[in-house]
């Protein structure tokens, strides 16, 4: 069965079911991240560090959240000071942007400094952990869940106080990672895949039952369907920019093409690049290969001559 548009209903054994709001959405997934048991076992998971050494996961301005609904640039993100010792930032990037792996780098770095005051000694800086929630392909690689920190070519610990974590939602899960859940989670588009992950994990119950209880308030729904309209918007202009682009480029291969075969009449290129059917540049592009001349190509092309 193919999977059904984000928030639509899906049928499944004769039984109509609700689609749900993502959590692949600014709003929904901060919303998640404010219930402190799915956020302390989700870094649990994550991080493989046993909850019982969990001793806070307090988040870093929550009450900004409210004011923001609307995604930047395809990056969600959350801010969680772990134990008082560590910080770690989990974002969720539902698109790929040119340069992310730098970037997160450079993010990583600068929670690194802003964790040290003018004057305060190094001894003081926490670490800082990244956890990447990438909704791409980040190679072809099939390891979907990867860890990287600090080390020499051997293999010998520089410090501990640098890593990233790399989550991969769209790849093929295999094994027993703790994460595989949280993907499951991450990548429902309705209750009855909410309710296909099995599981005794408190946290992914817990997760399960926000997003549950998310879908059905109204006004969290009326921002999702915004958010869609949006995204259907957003990308229907991109798709219109590349056309765009690939129907100039082959009326350029097709002038190109011309300017060997005599000379080309003055209204003759504008007519060229005025043509934005792809299907029409296809065929012109073909005729202006086989065509002897400039005239000849006119002539098969069916292109009118302005007296």
């Amino acid at each position: 069965m193919k999977p059904s548009p984000e928030g639509s209903p899906v049928r499944k054994g004769g039984k109509v079911w609700m689609g749900i709001v993502s959590l692949k959405f600014d709003f929904s997934f901060k919303q998640l991240m404010l219930n402190e048991a799915v956020r302390k076992y989700f870094i649990s998971d994550v991080l493989g560090i046993p909850v019982s050494e969990i001793r806070s996961v307090r988040l870093s301005n929550p009450s900004l959240w409210r004011r923001y609904f609307r995604q930047k640039q395809g990056i969600l993100d959350v801010k969680v000071e772990l134990n008082e010792d560590s910080i770690v930032d989990i974002e969720l990037q539902i698109r790929m942007l040119a340069y992310w792996d730098k970037r997160s780098l450079y993010y990583l770095a600068k929670m690194f400094t802003e964790g040290l005051l003018i004057g305060e000694k190094y001894h003081r800086l926490k670490k800082c952990i990244c956890i990447n929630i990438l909704d791409f392909d980040m190679n072809e690689s099939p390891e979907y869940h990867r860890v990287y920190r600090l080390r020499d070519e051997k293999g010998g610990e520089f410090s501990d106080l640098f890593e990233i974590q790399v989550v991969e939602l769209k790849k093929h899960l295999t094994g027993v990672d703790p994460v595989n859940d949280w993907i499951r989670l991450f990548n429902a588009r309705s209750e009855a895949e909410l309710d296909m992950i099995k599981t005794t994990n408190p946290g992914i119950l817990e997760a399960i039952r926000e997003v549950k209880i998310m879908s059905l308030r109204k006004d969290l729904r009326a921002l999702y369907e915004a958010h869609l309209k949006e995204r259907r918007d957003r990308c229907a202009r991109e798709d219109f920019v590349r056309e765009e682009g690939k129907a100039e480029g082959k009326a350029e291969d097709i002038l190109q093409l011309l300017a060997g075969k005599g000379e080309i009449p003055d209204e003759l290129p504008g007519v060229i690049r005025g043509q934005h059917d792809m299907d029409t540049l296809t065929d012109w592009l073909l005729t202006a290969a086989r065509a002897e001349s400039v005239e000849d190509f006119v002539e098969q092309a069916g292109i009118r001559k302005k007296n």
